[in-house]
């Protein structure tokens, strides 16, 4: 009788053992990519150098795409970018619409929702101004009421300009290209933004002026977003993507190759800026 009762033990716990091996195996993120055929990324329209669309052939580039591209080849499937926005990115990872995120900021509210990976690259924060006399400036001396800076309400940017620049005038917009009207019509002193977006704003529209990088650098690590509930086999291997990559170049490789449409270099990126920190 015991030993009856101890072989149906032994059974029962193989057969949960095997249950669970079998949960694991059909959790298993990879192994729903590789089936799907895509993984999915969370792609934002006309975010050079991060994300652009062509409108003519629907075909998307950028350096946050080509990295996603790298993603998908290592894992051997195509890459499907889906339309989202800053804000609604972090959603769609959530809700499990799309598998990735790429090019966020690491804020702190943002890991309540979803996961965040080591980083890709790591991005400082800049202003953009007409004004040559702002160059040398600390964030301490520019958090001044004589000056005005204009950012987009809600992102990393502001969160800096809360944080830095609490004395100074800030004026919050709804969108990135309203803060530059404002300084390209002399509203604000300087735009407050990260580095590659400012480069990339300062060759399109000479008005706003150049890019500085004030004292202290501010650098933010640059992360992929993911969902929490995904296994840590998925989330191990995007970290190791992202550290190998930042670590061996290609990540810096591929951000200096989506800069060189609009005329920008790694040699024109401001002293005191590093992509690898």
């Amino acid at each position: 009788m015991k030993l009856r009762t101890l072989i149906r033990g032994a059974l029962a716990t193989l057969a949960t053992a095997a249950t669970v091996a079998s949960a694991q195996a059909q959790d298993s993120k990879i192994d729903e990519i590789r089936e799907r055929g895509t993984l999915r990324m969370a792609g934002i329209l006309a975010e050079e150098p991060y994300f652009a669309k062509d409108p003519r052939t629907g075909e998307w580039h950028g350096f946050a795409v080509s990295m996603a591209r790298d993603i998908a080849e290592t894992l051997g499937v195509e890459l499907e970018v889906v339309e989202s926005s800053w804000g609604n990115s972090v959603l769609d990872v959530q809700s499990g619409k799309v598998d990735i995120a790429l090019a966020l900021t690491a804020m702190p509210k943002r890991a309540m929702s979803i996961d965040f990976s080591a980083p890709t690259y790591y991005n400082s924060f800049v202003i953009v101004s007409p004004n040559a006399a702002l160059a040398n400036k600390s964030w301490s001396e520019l958090n001044d009421p004589q000056y005005t800076f204009a950012v987009d309400l809600g992102s990393a940017q502001d969160n800096i300009t809360r944080q830095f620049l609490p004395n100074a005038d800030i004026l919050r917009f709804k969108s990135r290209d309203e803060a530059v009207i404002a300084v390209a019509t002399g509203k604000a002193d300087a735009l407050v933004n990260t580095v590659l977006n400012g480069m990339v704003m300062s060759k399109r529209n000479d008005v706003i002026g150049k890019v500085y990088v004030p004292t202290p650098t501010l650098a933010s690590p640059s992360v992929i977003g993911l969902n929490y509930d995904t296994d840590d086999v998925w989330k191990s291997f995007i970290s190791a993507w992202a550290d190998y990559n930042r670590r061996i170049g290609n990540n810096q490789t591929w951000i200096v190759e989506s800069l060189a449409p609009f005329g920008v270099s790694l040699g024109d990126l401001p002293a005191g800026f590093n992509l690898g920190n």
